[in-house]
């Protein structure tokens, strides 16, 4: 069985010294090995931003696609691989702003994909623009006055869209951030795990010691039950979107791969895919 050191590659970040990110990918690869995968067993697909270079430094399939397609890319591997673990990765921008399409798509859809938003708030890659995630008068580069705009709240989004699996966490709890990845990697169906992530070098107001300050961690209440989904969306809007945890999960909707009638279980490229002439040429009469 692999361990956490075998999902390393000897690729080196070049993330901004105590970006939230650092933490995320260990947090990745040890949930990789803590569920007992293989390096080939797991593809790692991202998008565009400074975390979407997270697919190049793991040691696994891995992806990079462009901006907001992650996971298009993602749904395309898992549908023509299904013995493969997907994990896509983004950031808010990537994930929330041009890719927002995508992401309810594939929530309602259900497919069997592990989603992990890197959430920092900014667009740190164009070097500090204002992001969907970005607070009511944030000011940077591209709103020198203060947003105007209202903050998009994720997590509302994917309760309203259908979600089987809502979490949140935050870069600095190791331990929470991994027991969720692994938790969405088990889960039957689309996990979406958003993630703060701090971004130490445009982003001076959503910083560690304001996440520590504002966060409502799910573990201070005992009672609370994710697979209410009303309870779910209360707490969610009772703490403006700052709790962390497993927030919904709900394990008895089937995911889109087991909902296909006759999708095969192996990999297309075990698949004989070769036909008879008879029924290619009742194909091609089809189009006539």
């Amino acid at each position: 069985m692999a361990t956490f050191k075998e999902f390393r590659n000897n690729v080196k970040p070049n993330w901004c010294p105590g970006c939230g990110d650092f933490s995320i990918q260990a947090a990745i690869q040890r949930a990789a090995a803590n569920v007992g995968l293989e390096p080939e067993e797991l593809a790692v697909i991202s998008g565009i931003g400074c975390s979407g270079r997270i697919s190049g430094y793991i040691n696994a399939y891995g992806f990079h696609g462009i901006h907001g397609r992650a996971l298009p890319i993602a749904q395309g591997v898992k549908l023509a691989n299904r013995e493969l673990t997907v994990i896509a990765s983004g950031g808010d921008g990537d994930g929330f702003a041009i890719g927002m399409g995508h992401t309810v798509h594939a929530i309602r859809r259900n497919l069997n994909v592990t989603y992990i938003v890197m959430d920092n708030q900014i667009y740190g890659l164009t070097k500090g623009q204002t992001s969907p995630r970005s607070a009511e008068g944030f000011k940077t580069k591209s709103t020198p006055e203060g947003s105007i705009e209202t903050t998009l709240s994720p997590l509302e989004i994917a309760m309203s869209a259908g979600a089987t699996f809502v979490a949140q966490s935050f870069s600095s709890d190791l331990k929470q951030l991994t027991s969720l990845i692994e938790q969405g990697i088990k889960h039957e169906g689309f996990s979406l795990i958003n993630v703060f992530s701090p971004c130490v070098t445009f982003n001076k107001i959503n910083t560690y010691d304001w996440f520590k300050e504002n966060i409502v961690n799910l573990e201070q209440f005992p009672e609370y039950d994710p697979a209410n989904r009303v309870a779910a969306m209360n707490k969610i809007m009772e703490t403006n979107g700052m709790l962390t945890g497993l927030i919904y999960q709900n394990t008895t909707r089937k995911s889109y791969e087991d909902m296909i009638t006759g999708f095969k279980q192996e990999a297309l490229a075990k698949q004989d895919m070769m036909i008879s002439q008879d029924d290619f040429q009742k194909l091609v009469a089809e189009f006539k």
